[in-house]
């Protein structure tokens, strides 16, 4: 803790400016600049230039220095050809596949190859993970009806997707605890999760947090035995495991060819390196797929039908990933899961090199977590970033220590010893700072705050006075915000993010 200030309270109300502060002088928080439409359009030269400039705080997206959101084969030739795709494809609108039947040709082959790897069944292309679990959700609460409010068991470190789509869909979670050790979800504690009103049972293949592959062949069989769907969450492992399996990895059943398993998702834009956004989602058979779909007669207008949560939509992502699947090939598939696998053990025999570090769990996949008993990760994380690695902090939860995740793709090798070293080199520097210092008395009052009593200019003006600048450029340091975050519950964590949200695109 650092030296307390004078922690001045001045209590808002909604459209006030002046706010919970923690110095006497808020500072003022520059006005927004709102687009202001030319009154003459500006030719495609002067527009890219402007792009250019506007993305020169963003994290690169190639290379292997960002570990997490973008997956880079390390083949520019393959990304080529899956942009040229998703241009020729940019106008083609989904809604309608009569109008367009190279959509549903193009789908076809996508969800094909998907099915081919991972066990059969029938499925859907869609945005993302997110929209697969949501569709999977949806598809398992309308094929069991259940007395009360319907339910489902899942893992507490599956996605907060599933969270998601309970939220839309009127679903209630029942959290599954994890091994402590392994972070495995318990067959155990998800068998006890399972009332007559549920209707889902939830695994992950691999979880994203520890990278590890649930039991998925027990808890497909206790969902079995009673009656109730299971969905797998493949959606970074579903692309990925088959071909560290062909690689040498040992890696458990976890598709549609074990038993119980009725659904499953698997993402194109992680390690099938398919333009975002790509995702599948497979059922077990066609009954359960039409339970995703929706359609309505209920008006004088067009017929709709839609598979997806998207009505209208580009046909360039399915463009792009229909590309990208070809571009590459079994072989270049199979060439990518080698060299992410030798990159992934070669990152795991360093990190346990390193003084204060250690690996979470035993991972099977390319995602590997390590976190510390010595020094504070949200600080090794902000050291990383000043050498120009972006390593992704993970706050505790349900037990589980915060820790950094790493997400090793196929460019990783390249670069596995450079990562090394710098994670080596930040470690030593977290161990020299010290933990983030907090001022005295904040985690308290934020834990306290009514941010429903604040509008968003008073909540950015808050996060100022502790030197957190909302509406800053750059690469912020992290370790302050994460620190806080970490201290209090999940449910303060999400309404803090919310306003966070809210101010950063005000």
């Amino acid at each position: 803790m650092i030296p307390s200030p004078a922690i001045c309270v001045i209590l808002a109300s909604p459209g006030a400016r002046r706010v919970p502060s923690l110095s006497g002088s808020p500072r003022a928080v520059p006005p927004r600049r709102p687009m202001s439409l030319p009154e003459k359009g500006r030719g495609a030269e002067e527009l890219l230039a402007e792009i250019a400039r506007l993305r020169q705080d963003d994290l690169p997206v190639r290379g292997g220095k960002v570990t997490a959101y973008v997956y880079d084969t390390g083949r520019p030739e393959v990304h080529e050809a899956a942009a040229a795709a998703y241009f020729e494809m940019l106008e083609v609108n989904t809604l309608d596949p009569t109008a367009f039947p190279s959509v549903v040709e193009m789908e076809k082959q996508v969800v094909g190859a998907v099915a081919e790897l991972l066990g059969g069944g029938c499925g859907i292309f869609t945005s993302g993970g997110t929209e697969s679990i949501m569709l999977a959700v949806k598809a398992a609460r309308d094929s069991r009806r259940v007395p009360g409010r319907p339910r489902m068991a899942v893992p507490v470190t599956a996605h907060p997707a599933f969270h998601k789509a309970a939220h839309y869909l009127g679903v209630e979670v029942d959290p599954v605890e994890v091994d402590p050790v392994t972070f495995r979800a318990s067959p155990e504690a998800a068998e006890a999760a399972i009332t007559k009103d549920t209707v889902l049972v939830v695994a992950s293949a691999p979880s994203y947090p520890q990278g590890v592959v649930d039991p998925v062949a027990e808890l497909a069989g206790i969902a079995a035995a009673r009656g109730v769907p299971c969905h797998v969450d493949a959606c970074v492992g579903g692309w990925l495991l088959p071909w560290l399996r062909e690689a040498g990895a040992r890696i458990p059943p976890f598709d549609l060819s074990v038993p119980g398993v009725t659904s499953l998702s698997c993402d194109l834009h992680k390690f099938g390196y398919s333009p975002k956004g790509a995702s599948v989602v497979l059922f077990a058979d066609p009954a359960l797929r039409r339970r995703a779909y929706f359609a309505s007669a209920s008006w004088p207008g067009y017929t709709v039908i839609n598979a997806t949560v998207q009505s209208s939509k580009s046909a360039g992502p399915l463009g792009g990933a229909w590309a990208t699947l070809h571009a590459l090939g079994r072989e270049g598939y199979l060439e990518l899961g080698r060299a992410t696998l030798a990159a992934a053990r070669r990152l795991r025999e360093g990190l346990a090199a390193i003084p204060g570090l250690r690996v979470l769990g035993d991972p099977e996949s390319a995602l590997v977590a390590f976190g510390s008993d010595e020094l504070d990760v949200f600080v090794l994380s902000d050291e990383a970033r000043k050498r120009g690695w972006f390593l992704q902090p993970q706050l505790s939860y349900a037990g589980i220590p915060a820790n950094i995740h790493v997400t090793v793709t196929g460019v990783t090798l390249r670069g596995v010893e450079a990562m090394l070293e710098v994670i080596a080199e930040s470690a030593r520097a977290a161990r020299e700072r010290g933990p983030a210092r907090l001022p005295e008395g904040l985690v308290e009052l934020v834990a306290g705050l009514d941010l429903d009593a604040l509008d968003d200019a008073a909540f950015a003006e808050l996060a100022a006075s502790v030197g957190v600048d909302l509406g800053g450029s750059g690469q912020p340091e992290m370790a302050v915000v994460n620190a806080v975050l970490d201290a209090l519950p999940a449910s303060k964590r999400e309404e803090i993010l919310i306003r966070f949200l809210s101010v950063i695109y005000s």
